[in-house]
């Protein structure tokens, strides 16, 4: 089986510079090549699935090794388009994601911490990976605070369903 996936160009360099297609292939032993985007050549139907998503989740801003997580079976890539809750102003935009971000990261830190997932956020997209139980409750998180909710309501809410 084949597949092929596209990631953003600077993206794409640091994947060649590191040479994480020679790691990915010891790993799993598909063939993976690069040109303007990555192939994938696969047995297993499954682990190419997976592999696309190790590959996508590099793509949109996770280090290497957090992308590694979504070869175990238990844990998801969930993405979020910000233009969905900002349209199509540039300067909305920075003001949305940066609600998410938060001071010095601290909103990001916050919602990683109660849930238990990574969170990327890079270009239009804010990306969750972890297991798929914690990926829905750090994306209404993420969600409520993209839509305008006050931190500190987000952030008792999750307190609460940690903490029960």
């Amino acid at each position: 089986m084949m597949g092929l996936i596209k990631i953003p160009e600077e993206r794409l360099k640091i994947f060649k510079e590191k040479d994480y297609s020679r790691k990915l292939k010891m790993l799993t032993n598909c063939n993976i090549n690069i040109n303007e985007e990555i192939s994938i050549e696969c047995e297993d139907p499954f682990l190419l699935m997976r592999l696309k998503e190790v590959i996508k989740a590099f793509g949109r801003g996770f280090d290497f090794e957090d992308a590694l997580n979504l070869l175990d079976e238990e844990y998801c890539l969930e993405t979020i388009n910000i233009q969905d809750f900002s349209g199509k102003s540039k300067n909305r935009m920075i003001v949305v994601k940066g609600r998410v971000i938060g001071r010095k990261g601290k909103a990001k830190k916050l919602i990683e911490k109660y849930t238990n997932v990574k969170i990327a956020i890079y270009g239009k997209t804010v990306s969750i990976i972890g297991k798929w139980e914690d990926v829905q409750k750090a994306k209404r998180a993420v969600e409520s605070l993209l839509q305008g909710r006050k931190h500190g309501t987000v952030f008792r809410k999750l307190a609460d369903e940690q903490y029960g």
